[in-house]
């Protein structure tokens, strides 16, 4: 089997430059998947917020959760992609943090292989904050917002 280093430096760069943590590409037989470990990345990543919050004083513990993936409106991402929070550059966003959102109701974008997929709100509520800016890179399961 022969093994194409540029083609999997090429993939490498590419999961450096989007965030992305893995990524796969096939052509007739042959398939090359280029993965990088984020295991000791999600590790320190999670360890400065916990010693941010023991030296923060207690009423910020209440108003910031550690981990918006455990707070129960939490709006998961159901695909590995590119977020937008307004339909074009030019836009306003489709909601305002803040604001009341129906069921169903647009509230961003996420564009993967090149079809921008609308990100609906899961329930009715406000949206309390966006946990994406636009053009960042989102992970499947990955927190996009808060609705309460």
């Amino acid at each position: 089997m022969l093994v194409d280093k540029e083609a999997i430096r090429a993939l490498a760069d590419i999961l450096t430059d989007t965030g992305l943590t893995e990524i796969e590409v096939s052509e007739g037989d042959s398939r090359l998947r280029v993965a990088r470990n984020v295991t000791v990345q999600a590790a320190a990543s999670a360890a400065a917020p916990v010693q941010a919050v023991a030296s923060a004083p207690v009423a910020e513990e209440a108003v910031a959760p550690a981990d918006p993936s455990s707070h129960p409106g939490a709006v998961p991402s159901p695909m590995v992609g590119v977020a937008y929070l307004t339909p074009d550059p030019s836009s306003p966003p489709f909601v305002q943090e803040g604001a009341q959102v129906a069921a169903g109701q647009t509230i961003m974008l996420i564009e993967a292989m090149k079809t921008f997929n609308q990100i609906k709100a899961p329930r009715a509520g406000k949206l309390v904050r966006y946990c994406v800016a636009s053009g960042d890179p989102v992970e499947f399961g990955a927190t996009l917002a808060i609705i309460e």
